[in-house]
């Protein structure tokens, strides 16, 4: 049996509000056999590709509210991402597939519950789609924009984040649909992005606003039919006044709240109900019953291309903590991928 180094990033402690890059432990210590334990019914997978997401830093505190469980201190972070079998005691993956679903931020991981894998049977579309737009960020724009929202040609949508993982489908998805689609984003490289790469109609940097509320009254002066919530905090407050009567929102996440000791405390909320609006949070693994029909109606789009995804890659996993942290302050254009090793 080959016993082979399996560098990993740890995580030192439980953390108390924004984690650092020095709560992230980059070790070689550790090694692992290249062979699963008799009998087991697991699979032994290398990791290619890692998803770096918001929400993994609310997994660092012991008292995150998440549908997830915390971090154990001393073990590997883990999250979604692209790995290739290296063994498999599972009837349905042998060595050599290509999967994707939770793994470790680590070379190689033992998957004990392997039925939680998804097999990759689409290989001429780029592997790093799989936790992106092939993936649970697809499926989130998916059932979060046409599930919950209902679109209607000629509607208007607003996009909040609209340049990230989720953003940038949801622009697209709502232009297919013929909509009126405006998003918001943190640099005006980015705000450039969405108007000339993925067809916003128009885009706008929320830093240079003074004023959220006007900025919406400019560019919905009649108001919102549909906004797709990523942010939270004080863009809600602001969406809240433009929403029209009926309106419809989709909560995504609340970046703007993950990693506050105390979240911020709400305006507004009247509004829901003097517009009858529908406000519905969602956790999309619960309808991933829904991935095959998603797969269905995607994969053409990007063959044909009529819809594109951009990623924004890292090298190396000793580059997953900073690419992480990235997030926050805005650092990433697009999917935050991180290459741990090539096929």
């Amino acid at each position: 049996m080959e016993e082979v180094r399996n560098q990993q990033v740890i995580l030192k402690d439980y953390v108390n509000g924004f984690p650092k890059e020095s709560d992230m432990l980059l070790t070689t210590s550790s090694t692992i056999l290249l062979k699963l334990p008799q009998g087991s019914n697991g699979v032994l997978v290398k990791n290619l590709y890692l998803s770096c997401d918001p929400y993994l830093c609310c997994l660092m505190s012991k008292s995150q509210v998440s549908h997830l469980e915390s971090f154990t201190p001393g073990s590997p972070i883990a999250g979604l991402g692209v790995a290739k079998v290296v063994d498999s005691g599972h009837s349905n993956l042998k060595k050599g597939d290509l999967v994707w679903g939770w793994i470790g931020w680590e070379e190689y991981t033992i998957i004990t519950a392997p039925d939680a894998l998804f097999k990759i049977q689409h290989t001429d579309v780029p592997l790093s789609y799989y936790i992106g737009i092939l993936g649970v960020h697809g499926m989130t724009a998916y059932y979060g924009f046409y599930e919950i929202c209902a679109p209607k040609k000629g509607e208007y949508v607003f996009v909040s984040a609209a340049s990230g993982a989720v953003g940038q489908l949801v622009g697209q998805f709502a232009k297919l649909t013929g909509c009126y689609v405006v998003g918001t984003a943190g640099t005006n490289e980015k705000v450039e992005l969405l108007k000339n790469k993925f067809g916003y109609d128009e885009a706008f940097n929320y830093k240079e606003e003074q004023d959220l509320d006007e900025a919406l009254k400019r560019y919905f002066p009649e108001g919102i039919d549909i906004y797709f919530e990523n942010v939270g905090g004080k863009m809600l407050e602001a969406v809240l006044l433009n929403m029209k009567t009926n309106g419809r929102i989709s909560v995504c996440g609340m970046i703007s709240q993950y990693n506050l000791n105390e979240e911020e405390g709400m305006r507004n909320l009247s509004h829901i109900i003097m517009k009858r609006l529908h406000m519905k949070g969602f956790i999309v693994g619960d309808h991933i019953n829904l991935y095959p029909k998603y797969m269905e109606m995607v994969i053409p789009l990007i063959k044909e291309g009529k819809i594109c995804y951009i990623e924004d890659i890292a090298e190396g996993l000793e580059s997953a903590p900073a690419a992480l942290l990235g997030l926050f302050s805005g650092k990433n254009v697009g999917k935050q991928v991180v290459v741990v090793a090539h096929e």
